[in-house]
């Protein structure tokens, strides 16, 4: 694997400032057994990317791995989007319906469309900034990079990713939990349910690569669709809404009178939540074999999320209307159409709190197992601390759904906790960094060209946009979860009492 040489304070660069890295430090970590005692020239670098050919960068990365019995460096953009698509078409997004009764319609979708634009934009500087510095492989290095080599950095970001991922792995628990007492009206304890759900999801935790969870992803994010495709037709065929006693719906175009701030947010921080999963790039992107297709991914995937969150959201609030919602919106349709349509959602429940897992085992177990035999090989240590760490993810996560037993919040929370970081200020950093690092100062606006100094802006916007998020975000957050335990809305901590929607 490649190791990082240096974080050191001053950015990397070369005197012509044509490229973007520091000669020394990536002189010292591209000698490979296929490529002996090459000294690399600055210029090797600047077709990387280049997507009619394999650079020299793709290459090393490839023949790092030759011989090894585990490869990673084996994703296509193929099955990068795949694992995309199973982010993305979540169970999550029927929450859509819930944040446009509060929002409005037209803010609703107007606030989807810019959220999801603003997600698209840092996409392209993740790209760039993995490309220039490929030594950094997931959000872990990048936040030490961003913040001068510093480990307490490195530490620091560490903590939220892996609070991050294991608080979504327990979002499926508690989601899994739901589904188990709704089919079955509550045969038995809440608590049982969701070790159940825990079980299963560990299973599926175990695959090494993300290669090999590519097909699983694909069958989630499909099974998910006809979920959401049933649930919207569903709404629109029955009756009533559950719970209808004679009031008539209502629809509203913009926020009704008397929306308060606390619920506008955590609506809209909803609306955040599902599209900010840049989290994950990085790692994505250094287990592909051409990290450059990695464009074709999140072009194709945001322009399918946009339109079913749009159309689900829409849909849905109009026939279930303001007086009738619920989150997430299964809870609308009478029980009939409500256990076909929530029994396609079960791959997704498993399949994504498994994947974040994978995700968090593989980021712990590259640190712990960096440059030894247990990383590459089928040893018997390194197998039983990779199911080891798996189990720990899932014995945390049970509990974090036990404690935390409610959903929308629970949502919003880890918005204005992490999204903030992994989704927006961090990569208005990034992109700052790259042009210190081009330009070799420490305020390079100056030398910025006309496009370069707009894209400046839009930075200090992202960084900007991310505070937003962690402070009104997280006050908002934190006063819906007491209104909602100070109405009895929640649940006790590991209650058996029945959660069914």
């Amino acid at each position: 694997m490649i190791e990082m040489s240096s974080f050191g304070s001053k950015p990397e660069g070369s005197e012509s400032g044509k490229t973007f890295y520091n000669y020394e430090v990536d002189k010292t970590m591209i000698k490979t057994p296929s490529v002996k005692n090459h000294d690399v020239e600055d210029g090797e670098f600047e077709q990387y990317g280049d997507d009619t050919s394999l650079s020299y960068r793709d290459a090393f990365e490839e023949s790092d791995e030759e011989g090894h019995q585990i490869k990673y460096k084996t994703s296509s953009w193929q099955h990068i989007t795949g694992l995309m698509l199973s982010e993305y078409i979540i169970l999550a997004m029927m929450s859509f319906p819930w944040s446009y009764s509060v929002l409005g319609l037209i803010p609703g979708l107007i606030l989807t469309v810019f959220v999801a634009g603003v997600v698209l934009y840092t996409s392209f500087i993740i790209l760039d900034y993995c490309e220039k510095f490929p030594h950094l492989k997931n959000a872990c290095d990048i936040g030490q990079h961003l913040f001068w080599g510093s480990n307490f950095a490195w530490y620091a970001t560490a903590v939220c990713y892996v609070a991050n991922n294991t608080l979504i792995q327990g979002v499926h628990v508690l989601v899994g939990g739901k589904y188990l007492n709704t089919i079955t009206n509550h045969s038995t304890c809440t608590v049982a349910f969701g070790v159940i759900t825990a079980i299963i999801s560990f299973v599926f935790s175990i695959p090494r690569t993300f290669a090999s969870m590519s097909k699983v992803a694909y069958f989630s994010a499909i099974t998910m669709f006809i979920s959401v495709i049933l649930a919207i037709i569903f709404v629109g065929i029955q009756d009533h809404p559950v719970g209808y006693d004679g009031t008539h719906l209502t629809f509203s175009l913009w926020p009704q009178k008397g929306t308060s701030y606390v619920d506008a947010m955590g609506a809209f921080l909803n609306i955040v939540y599902v599209f900010a999963a840049q989290v994950t790039y990085p790692q994505f992107i250094s287990e592909m074999k051409r990290p450059r297709d990695f464009k074709k991914v999140f072009l194709l995937v945001t322009a399918i999320e946009v339109v079913i969150y749009s159309i689900t959201g829409a849909v849905m609030y109009y026939y279930i209307g303001n007086e009738y919602m619920t989150t997430p919106a299964y809870g609308s349709l009478t029980r009939k159409y409500k256990i076909i349509a929530y029994s396609f959602a079960v791959p997704t429940i498993i399949f994504v709190g498994s994947l974040y897992s994978n995700i968090t085992t593989r980021f712990i177990f590259f640190k712990v197992f960096k440059n030894s035999e247990h990383m590459h090989s089928h040893t018997t240590i390194g197998w039983l601390s990779w199911i080891g760490i798996i189990v720990l993810t899932w014995i945390v996560a049970f509990i974090v759904a036990e404690v935390i037993p409610f959903f929308s919040d629970l949502l919003s929370l880890m918005c204005s906790l992490f999204a903030c970081w992994f989704g927006f200020v961090f990569w208005g950093m990034a992109y700052l960094r790259v042009k210190q690092t081009k330009y070799e100062k420490t305020n390079p606006y100056p030398c910025l060209d006309k496009g370069e100094k707009i894209r400046f802006y839009i930075a200090g916007f992202l960084i900007l946009f991310g505070v937003y998020v962690l402070g009104p975000g997280l006050y908002a957050t934190v006063q819906s979860i007491i209104y909602n335990f100070q109405a009895n809305a929640y649940g006790t901590v590991f209650s058996c009492a029945d959660n069914s929607i």
